[in-house]
């Protein structure tokens, strides 16, 4: 899918109505009122009840989540933001999804996930551990560090998307990460799924062999 570029600074009306473009933009400190509150109930639930190996069960459920939502977010971002819609309702549907983040990826109040989306997944995903993990499996004790761990891989993804497109990140494996993504939104946006890792490029192959024009690529200027 191509995607054309709009003017940086006036983010792009997707709605006519006020009421629901409101809906279309997001503080990131939204998103971090939202879920840590969150996490610190699902971890304390974890913790505080009395289950068998509680002290070894938590961390390693935990750590899984997190883990896990790696590769949601590589499925999400390559099978669903990008799928090539083939009617003009389907295209307009996944414009609103991802194709406004590529048409216009310096705008600040699209970079985190509104909530109209990352609540009803976090309920999916409440309802599927719960149902695979606690009752199938019969691990019930499992469900509440798996599903912190998932929302804290999620947090993490949306924070560090949006310190990517607008702050001069330091760290060598920030500003790797960083110019990973920045290059999904130039030559390669049909490639480079992984925002917070780019382990499941490799592993199905949508991580292109660096070049020496891929390594000159000019990237959109962060905001500091």
């Amino acid at each position: 899918m191509e995607y054309q570029s709009a003017a940086r600074d006036t983010p792009i009306r997707l709605f006519k109505s006020d009421f629901l473009e409101f809906f279309t933009h997001i503080h990131p400190a939204v998103v971090l009122a939202l879920w840590v509150p969150v996490i610190a109930f699902f971890l304390a639930r974890a913790v505080v009840l009395p289950w068998p190996g509680r002290p070894l069960f938590v961390p390693l459920c935990y750590v899984s989540g997190v883990f896990l939502w790696t590769l949601v977010e590589y499925c999400l971002h390559r099978f669903l933001f990008h799928y090539e819609a083939r009617t003009e309702w389907g295209k307009k549907v996944f414009y609103l999804f991802h194709g406004v983040h590529h048409a216009q990826p310096m705008c600040k109040s699209r970079l985190v996930m509104p909530l109209a989306l990352s609540i009803p997944l976090a309920f999916i995903f409440f309802l599927l551990f719960d149902g695979v993990v606690g009752v199938l499996a019969g691990r019930p004790q499992w469900v509440a560090p798996l599903f912190a761990g998932i929302v804290s891989g999620y947090l993490a993804y949306d924070m560090l998307h949006y310190a990517s497109h607008h702050f001069r990140l330091k760290s060598p494996v920030l500003k790797a990460i960083r110019k990973s993504h920045m290059q999904h939104h130039g030559a390669t946006h049909d490639m480079r799924f992984g925002v917070s890792s780019p382990l499941w490029d490799y592993v199905f192959g949508t991580m292109p062999r660096e070049t020496k024009a891929s390594a000159r690529l000019t990237e959109p200027a962060p905001h500091d």
